[in-house]
């Protein structure tokens, strides 16, 4: 197997670079065998079109190691590809979207560097998981929740620069975001907000500063590479209650919507609410195969007979109340009065009060519990499952959703998928996630996965929909999207990328932003 070189780059020159990593951060850790780099392969690949590719992999363990990385990488003109702990599966894993770049992997920087319960924060470095964070808390005797996304074993600081979610009140990770510590192309070390005072008291419990607040703009960028970030934690509620609605036709999913953005409005229910359709519902239990083996999407009489072995509804609404039991009796009171009017609504809860807690399923996840449960699904479709995510954003109105979920279900049954997906439900706006499940042994189909996410992209765009994230294939495409003014908000992002990185060091390519040095490789692999 031949070696992938850096893009520019000797050999002669890249083995300099490797022995001088070798110093920088030990030997054991540059990766630079084809057997270690497989890790770093997107291992949901939509093609050997898409297959992108590392020529290396760096581990360092502080920030001092970051920054003689940086000044080697800088001398060879070796572009650096940051993650957190490469987890990022179904939009690229760990892989670079520059072919022949240096994965920079921060998994090694695994500590809890602090946490105040009574203030409800923590300070964490980019290796820690959901996972970590909340075993730390349970072990110390903190009683404070973590709030974790689907995947709990991915890293708190990785899921909350890619604005991700989860399910409690503190499911928007970007909004309870605190202070960060963010390492610059040219090695300089900047603590944003508060953290600019030395020795400081608030870093991550005030989140703007004074003077310009920057924490946002190294969220889905590649201006700097984040060493530490403060995050708010929910204390842990005397009491909770996790409520499953469920709902049998399709066009019920308008009124769920309907019925649902007033009592997020108004703070009845406070956390991220999930409408799950049918078929991610199932997908958690077992193997499309015992409902229906032919090819193609699953026909309706399919699906309605699997709803009715299984219990479930077309949409199924997973909510949560958190506080005093006699408060959450109130709200319930409201909610269940509220869904009540759905004819054949299905409508129950469970209570739990001081340490009970649910025993399994994704519902642990509304109670501060990270899980894994979500990786099940890549049984639905048989051989070695994979999927790829296609994740638009919408206002919430039952006229968007039905729009939405419209569209990308006729469009996937086009391309011979399911619908696997469901909203998530902020308070004036809706997650949709759509999953397009396929065999990565088979020859065509992860092609025909790519090929379908592209045709959602275009399709969304038409609608007037935008992506709130995309696969490493599909990054230039996504921000193309974005295009008032002919594409001026790229143009600043990139006029920002150039004055902080001007040899284009960091990430090059990332959510479409290229520097000035690699600008020619857009839209190519």
């Amino acid at each position: 197997m031949n070696r992938v070189l850096p893009p520019g780059v000797s050999a002669a020159n890249f083995e300099r670079a490797l022995a001088a990593w070798a110093s920088a951060v030990g030997a054991a850790n540059v990766v630079s065998s084809p057997a270690g780099l497989a890790s770093y392969r997107d291992p949901f690949a939509l093609g050997k079109a898409f297959d992108f590719t590392t020529s290396a992999a760096l581990l360092p363990a502080s920030v001092d190691e970051i920054r003689a990385a940086l000044r080697v990488a800088t001398q060879f003109r070796i572009p650096l590809w940051t993650v957190s702990t490469g987890r990022n599966l179904a939009y690229g894993g760990a892989a670079p979207r520059l072919s022949g770049s240096v994965v920079l992997d921060l998994q090694r920087m695994n500590h809890v560097i602090h946490v105040d319960e009574t203030l409800a924060y923590a300070l964490v470095e980019p290796g820690v998981s959901y996972f970590d964070l909340h075993t730390y808390l349970r072990d110390k005797g903190y009683r404070l929740w973590v709030d974790p996304p689907a995947a709990g074993w991915g890293s708190v600081i990785g899921n909350t620069l890619e604005r991700g979610f989860g399910y409690t009140s503190y499911g928007d990770h970007a909004a309870t975001q605190c202070g960060m510590e963010v390492v610059l192309a040219n090695g300089d070390v900047v603590r944003t907000g508060m953290g600019g005072i030395d020795p400081g008291t608030s870093w991550q419990v005030y989140k703007p500063g004074y003077g310009p607040s920057f924490d946002a703009m190294f969220m889905q960028s590649n201006f700097g590479i984040v060493t530490k970030m403060g995050v708010w934690l929910m204390p842990a509620p005397p009491a909770y209650l996790l409520g499953e609605f469920q709902f049998r036709n399709e066009s019920d999913l308008e009124t769920i919507v309907e019925t649902l953005r007033p009592l997020q409005l108004d703070e009845t229910i406070r956390n991220h609410a999930v409408i799950e359709g049918a078929i991610r519902r199932a997908a958690g239990l077992a193997p499309r195969s015992q409902y229906y083996d032919g090819a193609g999407p699953m026909p309706e009489s399919a699906v309605v007979a699997m709803m009715n072995r299984l219990r479930i509804g077309r949409w199924n609404l997973h909510f949560a109340l958190y506080g005093n039991e006699d408060v959450i009796n109130a709200q319930y009171a409201s909610v269940h009065r509220a869904f009540a009017r759905v004819p054949g609504a299905v409508l129950s809860a469970a209570r739990y009060t001081g340490d009970a807690q649910p025993t399994g399923g994704g519902d642990r996840n509304l109670a501060g519990i990270p899980a894994m449960s979500a990786f099940r699904m890549l049984d639905w479709r048989g051989g070695s499952g994979a999927h790829v995510d296609f994740s638009p954003v919408c206002p919430a109105t039952g006229r968007d959703a039905m729009r939405q979920y419209t569209l990308v279900k006729s469009r996937a049954a086009e391309y011979g998928f399911d619908y696997y997906g469901g909203f998530t439900a902020g308070t004036r706006h809706l997650h949709h996630i759509f999953a397009a499940i396929f065999d990565r042994d088979d020859p065509k189909q992860p092609e025909i996965a790519g090929d379908l996410l592209r045709a959602l992209m275009s399709d969304a765009r038409a609608a007037g929909y935008g992506e709130y994230r995309a696969h490493l294939a599909y990054m230039d495409f996504a921000a193309a999207q974005y295009s008032f003014n002919d594409g001026a908000m790229l143009r600043l992002s990139e006029t920002v990328k150039d004055a902080l990185d001007p040899a284009g060091i960091l990430s090059p390519g990332k959510q479409g932003i290229w520097p000035r040095a690699w600008r020619d490789k857009r839209g190519y692999t």
